[in-house]
């Protein structure tokens, strides 16, 4: 057993699939699988069980979860002991919009504390419009949030990650057999459409983009009552891959399918105020975020 196995489990456990574990640790599928092979042969214990869906974890894989995340818990802990920066003090304050504070923030937050532990990082949750407003009268230094939703000039953004697209369907539904779903076909079923974060403003400009229409059955500012709400089978919809996970809170599954057709993504990113002069805290921040992720995307 060794630490890249534990990686690419977990992923698979989380995604419940051999496919977007391989895409979200930017790696081939075929080393996902012979990781989790080598585990079990390791084990003498199957971890998943194959379904049509995708991977069910076994009791043995259910176990194993649990130690996994300690174990990478506490490598990552002692990973950042000989970079932690006992002279970064001081106080930032930043915004953060609904999605990115539930979905994306917490383990970066976690990291930030253990890394800098004199910084005192003060959050506050907004909707995109009091954000913009809040980092341009200076009330807040820098924001994370939907980048693809920022639309006053007077701001800067970087975008960090982009994030695909995916119908989601009850694992039973017919849909989860299929590769890939047109507009037509998604606009046959009832679909359950997420309000918050201007979700619903952003799904109509791409349906719009179509000759079809959503048979809009619910409309909800909760992402947990979509997720009951598709896992029960009653009703479908396209949400992005940050907020997705393969069951619901009652423990149905859920299965994705790729959309045709143009669908944007959903970036996440940081913003501020044009111009602006970037304080030690925010240099941090941001120097933070670049090194996370490698990579940015530059607006």
């Amino acid at each position: 057993m060794n630490l890249r196995q534990l990686k690419y489990f977990v992923a698979t456990a989380e995604t419940a699939q051999v496919s977007r574990a391989a895409s979200a640790l930017s790696i081939s599928q075929s080393s996902v699988t012979t990781a989790i092979r080598e585990l079990e042969a390791s084990l003498g214990a199957a971890l998943f069980v194959r379904m049509r869906h995708g991977m069910d974890l076994t009791d043995a894989g259910r176990e194993l979860l649990a130690s996994a995340y300690a174990i990478l818990s506490k490598v990552e802990e002692a990973q950042t002991l000989r970079h932690r920066d006992t002279d970064a003090s001081g106080t930032i304050r930043i915004a953060a919009s609904y999605t990115v504070m539930g979905y994306f923030l917490p383990a970066h937050l976690d990291r930030l504390r253990r890394l800098h532990p004199d910084l005192d990082v003060q959050l506050h949750e907004l909707n995109r419009d009091s954000i913009e407003e809040g980092l341009l009268s200076g009330q807040y230094d820098m924001a994370v949030m939907l980048t693809s939703n920022l639309t006053h000039p007077g701001l800067e953004s970087e975008t960090l990650l982009r994030s695909a697209r995916r119908v989601w369907c009850a694992s039973g539904h017919p849909f989860a057999q299929r590769r890939n779903l047109s507009f037509e076909e998604i606009a046959g079923e009832d679909y359950i459409l997420l309000t918050v974060d201007e979700a619903a403003n952003t799904a109509m400009k791409y349906w719009h983009a179509h000759t079809s229409a959503p048979r809009v059955r619910l409309r909800t500012s909760s992402i947990e009552a979509v997720r009951s709400m598709v896992a029960n089978d009653q009703g479908i919809t396209i949400l992005s891959d940050v907020v997705y996970r393969p069951w619901s809170l009652e423990g149905k599954r859920i299965a994705t399918v790729v959309p045709d057709g143009l669908v944007p993504t959903m970036d996440i990113g940081l913003a501020w105020r044009r111009g602006a002069v970037f304080s030690p805290q925010m240099e941090l921040i941001h120097a933070y975020f670049r090194q996370t992720f490698k990579t940015p995307y530059a607006q």
